[in-house]
């Protein structure tokens, strides 16, 4: 529940991208078509195009909508080219390969063709296993390989009963393998893959079809949306169940901690233990922001032993959070309703654990933990600040606006209750209140970064940039004179508003990367320059970017999104490598869009 992390500005570049992109694809392909690049992936809006057969003009396209003789309801289309030679009537037998040998090339291709012919008229009877004999047949006997075989016969194999998979795969091999526009065979070939669950493989042939068919083929468009989710959820899961704890950014930390007002540390018993001194400790390096020591020394205090249920219930709300923060959602619960059930006054810990139930979708036992911790004392502004917060990520500004002047009435030196009702003012539509309340917070705390960051925000969301970059500039003028360590945020947000104001990708680029060599952890200056360098044509920077914001995100969805723009990337990447003859072409396609 903090307001001053980074993912809210991830969010605005998200969107932006995603509201304009037309806007990026045109010019990423103009930026990346120079080098033999790619473009930058974007699911057309447009409807669904003609299913264009190859070789066929925009005539035989619409003549082959009317066409029943290749419709199929319950499997692909099949090739219905028609053979340059016409076919004949042959002997239904198979030839040994001393009289294949023996004919000529002519009547090798007449046989072919019409072993093709029966193969297709056994498909629409749905003797899908005569049809592959057939198409085997015309294989093994035509003077030259055809794709249209081979990519029919992977029809039959995906209507067995159960379908054959590998064997589509192969088929599909070879069809590519003599033509690799071939597009009905990539997509059987993508349908295979993404059913025998090897996702990136079906990535790369769903991200060439769609390319390949300009962007006119709806479908396409969302098979490569549909497996990018399940790569991205499949590749997450694994990395999640692996990988090992650990405590987020330091400016992540800072902005959870210090979204809570410092408290008098606990008094020590008379005769303290050496566990009971280890939890004052503790506490101490957490009030300095050493977080890493105050996680180590509250562990070994639990462990050592605490001799008080008041140190206790301290060690183990401090636990807890910070199991919290690493995404331990099920172990910050348990140390937090241990906590409670040893000092239920201690309403910090009740607000806690209203964020583990927000964590786990269920806002009614949030809403009972804050009653709760109103119980216990009504006049902790926390209560009322952290409700709030709730009240606004279900959208409902009024009542959370609400909760904000309760808890600035309680405790007015604490910054983040004026930004968040000025905030909320703003989302409820109250512009003229908003912009007062930020006014009044810039004078009462004229020496803190966050309220001319917010105020920025609010600025650039209404597409004010001169006054928005001023704002951004004010708070890392503030930030600059503070000891170490540096909040980045204002810097990341001055990047986003000159690129969203005149477009000015290396200026907004050089604001990212000052920020990161700041802050090598700020997940927005990551999110950001990986968009930018897409953009630029720098694949190298954005695929190493992509892959840092995998690294460095908290949740699930987090790390499902940056992994789902580091896959789309590869995608098209690989689409490049396989079709290099296709970069004029992307060119032309962003330049029409």
């Amino acid at each position: 529940m903090s307001s001053s992390s980074s993912p809210g500005v991830v969010d605005r570049v998200q969107n932006f991208v995603s509201e304009n992109k037309h806007a990026v694809l045109l010019g990423t392909a103009a930026a990346l078509v120079a080098i033999g690049g790619v473009a930058y992936y974007a699911s057309s809006s447009r409807g669904p195009g003609g299913d264009v057969e190859r070789g066929e003009g925009k005539k035989d396209k619409k003549k082959s909508k009317k066409r029943k003789t290749v419709k199929d309801d319950d499997g692909p289309l099949l090739e219905e080219r028609k053979p340059k030679s016409a076919a004949v009537e042959e002997e239904d037998r198979d030839y040994t390969a001393e009289e294949i040998a023996a004919m000529s090339h002519e009547e090798r291709s007449k046989i072919a063709a019409s072993l093709k012919a029966k193969g297709n008229s056994a498909y629409q009877a749905r003797k899908f296993a005569t049809a592959i004999d057939y198409y085997t047949r015309a294989i093994a006997v035509t003077p030259k390989p055809e794709p249209v075989f081979f990519s029919n016969r992977a029809a039959c194999y995906v209507n067995l009963n159960p379908p054959q998979h590998e064997k589509v795969v192969e088929d599909c091999d070879a069809a590519l393998a003599l033509d690799k526009k071939y597009l009905k065979a990539l997509n059987r070939r993508a349908t295979a893959l993404e059913a025998l669950e090897r996702y990136e493989e079906a990535l790369r042939d769903f991200t060439a079809s769609a390319i390949l068919d300009q962007f006119q083929n709806m479908s396409s468009a969302e098979a490569v949306e549909r497996v990018l989710k399940k790569l991205a959820s499949k590749k997450a899961q694994d990395i999640l169940s692996t990988r090992e704890r650990r405590l987020p950014s330091h400016m992540f930390t800072s902005a959870y901690f210090g979204a809570f007002r410092q408290r008098p540390l606990p008094e020590l018993p008379e005769n303290p233990t050496t566990g009971d001194n280890t939890v004052i400790l503790a506490l101490e390096a957490l009030n300095a922001s050493d977080y890493a020591h105050a996680f180590t020394l509250v562990n070994e205090a639990i462990e050592q032993g605490i001799s008080w249920d008041q140190g206790k219930a301290e060690a183990l709300n401090l636990r807890g959070t910070f199991k919290f923060l690493m995404t331990d959602v099920d172990g910050a619960k348990e140390d937090f309703l241990t906590s409670l059930e040893l000092q239920p006054s201690l309403t910090q810990t009740w607000v806690k654990i209203a964020s583990v139930w927000m964590e786990q979708s269920d806002p009614t036992k949030a809403f009972e933990c804050f009653e709760e911790a109103i119980k216990h004392n009504p006049n902790d502004p926390d209560i009322y600040y952290h409700r709030g917060q709730v009240l606004f990520i279900m959208n409902e500004f009024d009542q959370a606006a609400e909760n904000y002047t309760k808890s600035t009435e309680l405790d007015d030196k604490f910054v983040f209750s004026h930004i968040q009702l000025a905030v909320a003012q703003y989302k409820s539509g109250n512009l003229a209140n908003s912009m007062a309340t930020f006014r009044r917070t810039l004078k009462a705390f004229p020496d803190r970064s966050e309220p001319q960051n917010y105020y920025g925000e609010l600025l650039l969301d209404q597409q004010r940039y001169p006054e928005a970059i001023e704002k951004f500039e004010r708070a890392i003028e503030i930030e600059r004179a503070k000891p170490p360590p540096m909040n980045v945020l204002p810097m990341v947000n001055k990047g986003l508003a000159m690129f969203q104001w005149q477009q000015d990708v290396a200026a907004a680029e050089q604001c990212c990367q000052e920020a990161l060599e700041i802050d090598p952890e700020c997940e927005a200056a990551v999110a950001t320059l990986a968009q930018l360098s897409l953009q630029q044509g720098k694949i190298d920077v954005a695929m190493r970017m992509f892959d840092r914001q995998s690294q460095l995100a908290r949740s699930e969805p987090e790390l499902i999104n940056a992994l789902t723009y580091q896959y789309a990337t590869e995608a098209q990447v690989q689409f490049m490598h396989v079709y290099p003859d296709m970069a004029a072409q992307l060119g032309q396609m962003a330049r029409m869009m």
